[in-house]
């Protein structure tokens, strides 16, 4: 059996970059990669255990004995254990055995920087090398203009273990699978991007995909590598973008993860008020360590390269950013300045962002984010932590708990519906109407509208008509977008057999013009962060549960007027003020027939009139229909 051949392919240069917290591009270097040395195949082997007396690769090819293919350790005292496997190639199995000198602890471990996993239960690491031919070099060269802060963005979020499943098999469709239905649906939806619940490998089917133990490597439950880069192939040479989730807050304690890695606190913080999280009962990543750092955004960078990526959106931000999050007192320790601010992982954030921003200048990364933490998505260079985006989760709570609230009561609390305008342009906000608002006994969407039937739907489709025209980008969970009515379940396909009925493809119909509208009308995408493509005509009117605002593209000729209804009694002969005149024509009404509304409209051009109303020289009449919105252009 053969033995470990000498090989390394790091310089000297790696490794300072390394150790310095400076290599973006580890993956090129650790893990397993299939190589030719004098003349023989097989596979060059590195992994970083610094408290490992030796490490051992072991695995199908040799009968997983530890005692076979023992690893070099580098001189440099950068503790990386490495070397060349002759006759070892793709599809073979292998583990590292790792013996520390801390307390003689012996583990057992995946490779941290393996491009495949076995298929869950099982936890080995599998040696790969996939030689996919990307067709998508016309998205690439353009991408930049569909993921601009001023472009429509309008994202469908999708946990592909769930989305659909065939039924008769008991199974989730795979990547290839996908590749064409989910692919087709999506484009049929108009959805600018896709953005698919964390996809690199899991070990727990209930935690969603939100406790990685395989970084660098697309989950097993549905396919090879290349099968799910022929997914994103697909998206991308139909004008779809893809998003992915990314997790570097946190991660499991499982024993073949990296947790515990070579016997010490490799991986994690040592100190357990940093190291672990209560909520999640998870590891802390240790943002003070610079390997580890650089384990982290070459991972980001990883997704962005090998897998064209157009984006990341990074969970769970606020626990990363304060010391006592979701801690008591006693149970966290100040920073050096006295602050709860984890100064450490901010200024990782901040690295981060500079990293992907210079070297994918036309992507964007999103940040999920529930606090007030200022300038989340502002340049580094202006004091930001430099996301391209952040999820607005006041917007969300503020108006499903509005909406949630019987008509007669909502002129009480017309305030929770205005309030996110006083902050909206404070960040680069995107809207998310997310997974975790369908789940824990919280309802669907639609099962948190009251009302008879038509007003839940009706509630709905106007819910989803003021989301679209409120200043930002857009984010629908799967099933939102055709009113599902149970909550998620990530064991169960979503219920596509509701669409036989017509409520639900109304909804359906309603979400895929939207989308086009959104698409089509520069006044919703080009000033969507900025105060100045905004204006309110009525905020006030509390006693009718209306309001009414305008939305400016970069030409004053594109304003859009958007007027809402929360009630389900039509608001006829409603005078607006306007500031110009001309002629108002009804584009858009939430009350449709065809989406299952009463059919409620406006004439096709009203006169605007030289008349005073809220403050303006013009004003118009208008109707309203019950619980609906309409979007006007001026002429």
């Amino acid at each position: 059996m053969s033995r470990v051949t000498s090989l390394s392919f790091f310089s000297e240069f790696d490794i300072n970059l390394f150790k310095g917290g400076n290599h973006y591009r580890l993956y090129e270097k650790f893990g397993s990669h299939i190589t030719t040395v004098d003349g023989v195949e097989g596979t060059y082997f590195a992994v970083w255990a610094p408290t490992a007396k030796y490490v051992s690769v072991i695995g199908d090819f040799n009968f997983w004995d530890e005692s076979v293919h023992k690893l070099n350790v580098r001189w440099d005292k950068s503790g990386i254990w490495e070397g060349f496997i002759p006759d070892v190639g793709k599809g073979n199995i292998y583990k590292y055995k790792i013996h520390s000198n801390h307390d003689n602890i012996i583990t057992e471990k995946a490779d941290p920087y393996a491009r495949r996993c076995e298929h869950p239960p099982k936890t080995a690491s599998v040696v790969w090398d996939d030689e996919y031919v990307w067709k998508d070099t016309k998205w690439m060269k353009k991408r930049k203009k569909h993921n601009a802060i001023d472009a429509p963005y309008s994202v469908y979020e999708v946990h592909l273990g769930s989305w659909k499943k065939r039924i008769e098999e008991n199974r989730s469709l795979s990547y290839t699978e996908l590749s064409d239905e989910l692919v087709a649906y999506v484009k049929e939806m108009q959805f600018t991007h896709v953005e698919l619940m964390p996809i690199m490998e899991y070990p727990y089917d209930p935690s969603w995909g939100y406790q990685l133990t395989g970084y660098f490597a697309p989950t097993a439950r549905f396919g090879y590598p290349e099968e799910f880069k022929l997914l994103v192939d697909k998206l991308h040479q139909n004008d779809i973008g893809i998003i992915l989730d990314w997790v570097p807050s946190h991660f499991p304690e499982d024993a073949h993860g990296l947790g515990f890695f070579d016997g010490t606190c490799l991986y994690e913080h040592p100190d357990r008020r940093k190291g672990y999280h209560p909520d999640w009962k998870s590891l802390i990543f240790n943002y003070e360590r610079n390997e580890v750092k650089s384990f982290l955004i070459s991972n980001a960078i990883f997704w962005l390269d090998q897998y064209h990526a157009d984006g990341l959106r990074v969970d769970a931000v606020a626990s990363m950013l304060f010391l006592d999050y979701s801690r008591n007192e006693g149970e966290w320790e100040p920073n050096i300045y006295g602050g709860r601010e984890n100064l450490a992982a901010i200024a990782f954030m901040k690295e981060l962002n500079t990293e992907i921003y210079s070297s994918f200048p036309d992507v964007q990364t999103i940040a999920e984010e529930s606090t007030s933490y200022p300038m989340v998505s502002k340049p580094i260079h202006f004091g930001g932590l430099g996301f391209g985006m952040k999820w607005m989760m006041g917007w969300m709570h503020d108006t499903l708990q509005y909406f949630a609230k019987e008509p007669i009561y909502r002129k009480h609390h017309q305030n929770d519906l205005t309030f996110s305008m006083t902050y909206a342009f404070t960040e680069n906000f995107m809207l998310p109407l997310s997974h975790d608002e369908v789940v824990y006994g919280k309802r669907s969407i639609l099962g948190r509208m009251p009302g008879d039937e038509w007003q839940r739907f009706a509630n709905l489709r106007l819910l989803y008509t003021y989301m679209f025209t409120h200043p930002g980008t857009n984010f629908l969970f799967m099933g939102a977008e055709f009113g599902q009515h149970d909550e998620w379940d990530f064991q169960n396909s979503l219920d596509w057999h509701l669409l036989q009925y017509d409520f639900h493809k109304g909804v359906k119909d309603i979400i895929t013009d939207l989308n086009i509208l959104y698409k089509k009308t520069p006044a919703l995408y080009e000033q969507q962060f900025s105060a100045s493509g905004f204006e309110w005509i009525s905020y006030d009117d509390h006693d009718n549960s209306a309001i009414v605002y305008i939305r400016k593209g970069n030409k004053e000729e594109n304003s859009l007027i958007i007027a809402c209804n929360f009630t389900p009694v039509p608001r006829t002969n409603y005078r607006i003020g306007l500031p110009k005149q001309g002629k108002l024509i009804e584009m858009f009404n939430s009350d449709n027939v065809k989406y299952g509304g009463s059919g409620i409209s406006n004439k096709k051009k009203l006169v605007i009139q030289k008349k005073d109303w809220h403050y303006r020289p013009y004003s118009v009449e208008i109707t309203i229909p019950p619980l609906g919105a309409v979007v006007f252009s001026i002429k």
